[in-house]
């Protein structure tokens, strides 16, 4: 039974989302974040000590799910880049001039370009600025909730415990009649 003077509470539980949304924009930021920082780094050392390799391109886009693919031969190893940025004019077959960091073989890019794979960079300029606007959405409105939450929490446990002590056989509650709970020892003992 509710009070009439008690006005009645709308259920204002913050939904999982908001907690998901702002754990996963906060994981696309720090992922775009190293990504970014991986295609720097791989073209601060390719311009440390730049070695010029002649590669073949293998492999060229043809759709969302495929990436370009060029072959070259470095330190004796026949070696594989991919997603590397190409010229439009360039086939299958076709040599290309690449640049290779001295130390690692493996950062790869494009003679002339500043960065491997000048996508990556270009995600991440992007999509950093918005997973984090993102995540500061989600933060405020997480901290809006928390911060409104104490009162309404108080004024909960109040009407639950005016209910529970009002249900320890009360005649408001029992419609005027006797608990029903039976003592110790049964109807016997109280003779």
């Amino acid at each position: 039974m509710r009070p009439a003077i008690i006005p009645r509470l709308r259920d204002t539980r913050l939904g999982r989302g908001w907690y998901l949304a702002a754990v996963l924009s906060a994981a696309l930021a720090v992922g775009m974040c190293l990504l970014g920082w991986r295609q720097a780094d791989q073209a601060d050392r390719i311009a440390a000590h730049p070695v010029r390799v002649e590669g073949t391109v293998t492999q060229l886009p043809s759709g969302s799910a495929t990436y370009s693919a060029v072959s070259y031969r470095a330190d004796g190893q026949l070696r594989s880049a991919a997603d590397l940025w190409l010229p439009p004019d360039v086939k299958v077959g076709d040599p290309i001039c690449l640049e290779h960091a001295e130390t690692d073989p493996g950062a790869v890019r494009v003679c002339g370009k500043h960065y491997p794979q000048p996508v990556g960079v270009s995600l991440a300029q992007t999509s950093v600025p918005v997973a984090l606007l993102l995540f500061a959405a989600c933060v405020a409105r997480i901290w809006r909730y928390r911060r409104n939450r104490p009162v309404r929490s108080r004024v909960r446990a109040r009407i639950r415990t005016t209910v529970a002590f009002a249900a320890e056989g009360m005649p408001a509650i029992t419609h005027g009649s006797r608990s029903r709970r039976r003592r110790k020892g049964g109807r016997r003992a109280l003779r």
